[in-house]
């Protein structure tokens, strides 16, 4: 069972890149996102399509860890609503001084920005979710 389930780190443009790949087109409820300031951990739970191993029909459940977080800031997302489904259409950064702003795109215009110290990304699948 545990062979479908995928860790990916990101400490680089290239990681990052890869995990935006597998996480692009992902469904992310605004009650699965959160950020944990005491420990500077942002967090974020998808429901994604398994596109690294040609198994497009497999949805799986990951969660997106992003370390060393300074800051969030988010657009155009209600927090009100907990149950709006976002859709994520990926990620990228910017280099800013010292500090690296990473870049979480969703549709209608909406995205969050995390300025870290550093890349550090793990993009952890939790479980294959089960069709009916």
């Amino acid at each position: 069972m545990n062979k479908y389930l995928a860790k990916i780190i990101a400490s680089d443009q290239e990681g990052l890149q890869m995990i935006s790949a597998c996480s692009s087109g992902a469904k992310v409820k605004v009650a699965d996102i959160k950020y944990l300031a005491s420990n500077k951990v942002f967090l974020i739970s998808i429901e994604r399509t398994k596109i690294e191993s040609n198994q497009e029909h497999t949805k799986i459940n990951s969660i997106c860890r992003f370390d060393f977080v300074d800051k969030v800031r988010s657009k155009n997302i209600n927090q009100s609503n907990q149950e709006t489904v976002l859709e994520l259409i990926g990620i990228d950064y910017l280099k800013n001084n010292d500090d690296y702003e990473i870049n979480l795109i969703f549709n209608n215009n909406a995205h969050i920005a995390l300025t870290t110290e550093t890349i550090e990304v793990r993009l952890e699948d939790q479980s294959e979710i089960k069709k009916l």
